[in-house]
């Protein structure tokens, strides 16, 4: 859906409140593919103002025991999403209709906070390199075994790039060309 700005949304609402236009002549009007936002502005402006044209920053968590009355009410009283939305105070009332499809889909479960995403990568575990106390010797041995040739492969190719710079990125950079070219697959 295009985002509108709330000047835009305004001045529409109050062209629509003079009494010249319907909802379905303002969209054509201003381009617009239907006339629900419009409805949906309106409704807005009447029940907050200026203030319910313009989008909020920050999305609003609503705990369990909120969302369980709304529903509760809607159900006592057969009250649309759009009134039950205006007599709490919710902006947008498909929130209230994802809530009742939560509910009816997985109960109590379906309304609690679920963030959106793909898990931080902090909370995936990292693998643990054993302590010494928990490294038999054997282990400990064949750990500093593995740090010293490490080493010693790395001080071989820093001395060998001290000695003749050009030389050892020439060498690296044939080899490197040489098994990125693809084979004949035939």
């Amino acid at each position: 859906m295009a985002k509108y700005h709330a000047d835009l949304k305004l001045k529409i609402v109050k062209e629509y409140q003079n009494g010249t236009l319907t909802y379905d002549l303002l969209a054509k009007k201003y381009g617009m593919p239907s006339s629900s936002p419009i409805k949906q502005w309106v409704n807005l402006y009447t029940h907050y103002g200026k203030e319910g044209l313009i989008r909020k920053k920050t999305k609003e968590v609503y705990s369990v025991h909120f969302k369980l009355d709304v529903l509760q009410f809607m159900k006592r009283t057969g009250a649309s999403y759009q009134e039950t939305a205006n007599s709490f105070g919710i902006r947008e009332f498909s929130i209230i209709a994802n809530w009742n499809r939560a509910f009816n889909k997985k109960g109590i479960e379906g309304l609690k906070f679920q963030p959106k995403g793909r898990p931080s990568m902090s909370k995936h575990p990292k693998k643990k390199i054993e302590s010494k106390e928990t490294m038999s010797k054997e282990q400990e041995l064949k750990h500093e075994n593995e740090l010293l040739r490490l080493e010693n492969a790395y001080l071989k190719k820093l001395k060998a790039y001290e000695e003749n710079p050009d030389a050892y990125l020439e060498k690296h950079k044939r080899r490197w060309h040489s098994s990125s070219k693809k084979k004949d697959t035939k």
